[in-house]
């Protein structure tokens, strides 16, 4: 399991979340999803600790917490949900097959 650390800087570094996490135990990965077409930090992390202990205490902790001139929002992470009704691709134009 992960945690989720939003409202982050567009500034912040993997070495910046790195540092106030470790406070609260081992941190395994720091994720700083980024914009595809820009490349930009997109404002949230996720973070995962050594333990489940180690998590508790860190979100318990930094929930709410002023850094960076932001008030940090820190859970755990919930599982992706998957899209099923995405449309991929510019698609048929509506054209329909008459057999």
């Amino acid at each position: 399991m992960s945690i989720y650390v939003g409202n982050l800087s567009y500034d912040v570094t993997q070495e910046d979340v790195s540092q106030v996490f470790i406070e609260y135990g081992t941190v395994v990965r720091v994720h700083l999803p980024t914009d595809r077409e820009t490349g930009k930090m997109r404002g949230f992390a996720f973070v995962e600790m050594g333990d489940d202990a180690q998590e508790t205490a860190a979100i318990e902790a930094l929930d709410g917490a002023e850094w960076m001139g932001r008030n940090l929002k820190v859970n755990k992470a919930r599982p992706r949900e998957e899209n099923n009704n995405r449309s991929f691709g510019g698609g048929g134009g509506g054209r329909r097959n008459n057999y």
